[in-house]
């Protein structure tokens, strides 16, 4: 590139290697010409954008040709100047775009202010004008000797019609510093708006009520698993056309106001108007989007502060303690339902979401709102464990904020009242159905529905006349080609399949991995309900190179293994034992687990899996898949052939981390999925609760 004079006039000079994005002038193809021609790429240019490339150019050289104008001479003949080019390019180019009016009086002026007559001329104060100019671009970084990010803020506020605020931490102390400024701000009846987030806990319901009692309208996102808003952003609009923006790291805190290190850029729409643009249009979208929450402290107050308490504390208290809500998407699931019950009088209906999303707490929410409506109605809750209903009516006690709620019939206990029962699909098949009224229940919900084609189920189901019958899924498709969609009329109510949580951010992301293990899976029978297991135990179950393969992929794949916590899916009991015994041979701690395997054997494996004794459960289906996972920095699940993409869509969970989930797949996922490896974040299910 041409060397500049102190003028900014080129001097010749060979250009340095590099990228450009400069218009070619005469001189700089002079100086093109002297290189190697294989050296230099030179192309035409976009023409829907070449008026910004050539007016930047001849900005330039106006600039220049400006500041060589002798100082006492500059009001006067920069003036002329332009008017200069002015009439060139209206009159000699004909540019019916450019107009006399635009011409500059002679010399030059500049309009400072056009001040509100709200109480006549006579008390119509000047407006204190911003630090930086308006038409300025700047770096705010709390410099010695420079303004501070705080009293730039504020100086802006005064001329603001309109101001807006995206900040993730909202403290007393660094609202203080700007508080006056709002406070006259809103006493004109100029909007605020504020987004913020209980992201870590920083923000303080202090400065958000003081917010809301100026009239402020505050948003918060209570959602920091996926959302995690951490931009410190505001926007001062002006109805002059000379809107202002800061963007930076700078919270609401007194630290980060006056004397934190901290950068910040402040934008201009006299020189930047697209960017600001695009902050009006990524701020309208989150102001829109329902994980921002309208902040009132009368109604709000309880739940803010609880959820501030469940971000600070050490050990998270169990969010069932507390009066729960749904989410903003687990809200849109509740709103389907009442649709198809209140507008199409569908009363028999079926969610289908993916797995972490909280399909049980949206059935606890939708109970909540029947109770009232349908004045306590009693409830039948069937599912096929009794983990999944020990805690769902955890659930629904905490929903519900009644801890002596529902009543356990599984393995042998029985209810007393018999009003709202939570049942295994077992023990209702031990009972004679004449025991049951068809009628006795006006809420009948089913889990894991896609079991509903079974003997057991058909047969209570076609028992039972409820008043509301809903079904609960992730996977309504069975590898039997059977469909469970007949009790329903063919039609799915609710639907947030996996691919939809994932691009929703819902779920964490996954990576996947092949493990190649040379076993031949083409002599294995195949039917519609799978491999056949026999056959696929005798493949596996003592080979010692495919176990090798796996040690060794988790040795690749894992930091330190001997803190993974780790499912492995077998196809049969006799091969997780097989590989429980083989991975304690080679050094890394396994159990297998099975539904032969006693209750308390098998609390106790997932207790060690979760304290760091244990590193692998391998087992041949998903056990308890909404039993809490370990907290751990590394998560592996490791699968077989059998049903493996199953297997994987079941593992899906909400994600507390940005990191992505790595999945192994082998080849041929459907009949062959041979070998897989999961690396997992720390996870979290939705609201409180993981499926595993």
């Amino acid at each position: 590139m041409p060397i500049l004079n102190r003028l900014g006039r080129s001097v010749a000079s060979e250009p340095v290697s590099g990228l450009y994005e400069r218009l070619v002038t005469e001189e700089l193809k002079r100086l093109l010409a002297r290189l190697d021609p294989t050296r230099v790429d030179v192309s035409s240019p976009d023409a829907a954008d070449t008026h910004v490339a050539v007016a930047e150019h001849v900005r330039r050289i106006i600039e220049r040709a400006l500041l060589a104008v002798r100082e006492e001479d500059r009001l006067t003949r920069q003036a002329q100047l332009c008017n200069a080019v002015l009439e060139w390019l209206r009159k000699g180019q004909a540019v019916e775009s450019v107009s006399p009016g635009e011409a500059l009086v002679v010399p030059l002026d500049v309009l400072r202010e056009v001040r509100a007559l709200s109480r006549g001329a006579a008390f119509s104060a000047s407006t204190p004008y911003p630090l930086v100019p308006l038409s300025s671009a700047d770096l705010l970084v709390n410099a010695r000797g420079e303004p501070s990010v705080g009293m730039a803020i504020e100086r802006e506020i005064y001329s603001a019609d309109r101001i807006d605020l995206l900040c993730a931490f909202v403290r007393w102390n660094g609202l203080r510093i700007v508080q006056p400024a709002l406070e006259l701000h809103r006493q004109a009846g100029r909007p605020l708006r504020v987004i913020t987030t209980v992201y870590t806990g920083s923000t303080e319901r202090r400065a958000l009520d003081w917010l809301a009692s100026i009239g402020a309208e505050v948003k918060v996102s209570y959602d920091t698993r996926t959302t995690r808003l951490h931009a410190k952003a505001w926007l001062f609009e002006r109805l002059s056309g000379y809107s202002t923006a800061f963007i930076g790291s700078s919270n609401l805190t007194h630290s980060a106001m006056l004397d934190g290190v901290e950068w910040n850029v402040r934008l201009a729409q006299a020189s930047t108007p697209d960017l600001i643009e695009k902050f009006k249009a990524a701020f309208e979208s989150y102001w829109a989007d329902p994980d921002y929450e309208p902040y009132d402290p009368t109604r709000d107050a309880d739940r803010f502060d609880r959820a501030v308490r469940a971000t600070t504390a050490a050990e998270a208290t169990p969010i069932f303690h507390f009066d729960l809500q749904p989410w903003p998407f687990q809200r849109e699931m509740l709103q389907r339902l009442e649709a198809e019950r209140e507008r199409h009088h569908r009363y028999r209906n079926l969610v289908v979401a993916a797995t972490g999303t909280g399909k049980t707490l949206v059935a606890a929410f939708d109970y909540r709102r029947l109770r009232e409506s349908l004045q306590n109605p009693n409830l039948l809750f069937v599912a096929h464990r009794r983990e999944i209903l020990s805690q769902s009516i955890g659930a629904y006690r905490a929903v519900l904020r009644d801890g002596s709620f529902g009543e356990l019939f599984v393995d042998g206990q029985r209810p007393v009242e018999g009003r709202h029962v939570f049942a295994s699909v077992q023990s209702l098949a031990q009972l004679r159905l004449d025991e049951i009224r068809p009628d006795a229940f006006d809420v009948v919900v089913v889990d894991e529905f896609h079991h509903a084609a079974a003997p057991t189920y058909e047969r209570l189901l076609n028992h039972l006349q409820p008043r509301l019958l809903l079904g609960l899924t992730a996977t309504p498709e069975r590898t039997d080609g059977q469909s469970v969609l007949k009790w329903f009329d063919n039609r799915i109510a609710v639907e947030l399949r996996l691919w939809d949580a994932l691009e929703r951010g819902l779920l964490c992301p996954f990576q996947y991995f092949g493990l190649h293990d040379d076993v031949d899976l083409s002599r294995v029978q195949w039917s519609r309900r799978g491999y056949d297991v026999a056959a696929l135990q005798n493949l596996y179950t003592g080979d010692q190179a495919r176990v090798a393969l796996v040690v060794q992929a988790i040795q690749d794949k894992v930091a330190d293994p001997s803190a993974m916590r780790a499912l492995g899916f077998c196809v049969s009991v006799a091969h997780a034992e097989f590989m429980a015994r083989e991975f304690v041979r080679r050094g890394l701690s396994a159990v297998a687990v099975s539904t032969d395997t006693d209750a308390d054997d098998r609390d106790a494996a997932l207790r060690d899996l979760r304290n760091g004794k244990v590193n692998v459960i391998f087992c041949v289906d998903p056990v308890q898949r909404r039993r809490r996972r370990p907290r751990d920095r590394h998560r592996a699940l490791l699968a077989t052939d059998r049903e493996c993409a199953g297997v994987l869509a079941a593992a899906r969970t909400r994600s507390a981390a940005d990191r992505p989930e790595v999945v192994p797949d082998g080849p041929g996922l459907y009949r062959k999925c041979e070998s897989a490896l999961q690396v997992r974040p720390p996870v979290s299910g939705a609201l409180g609760w993981s499926p595993v």
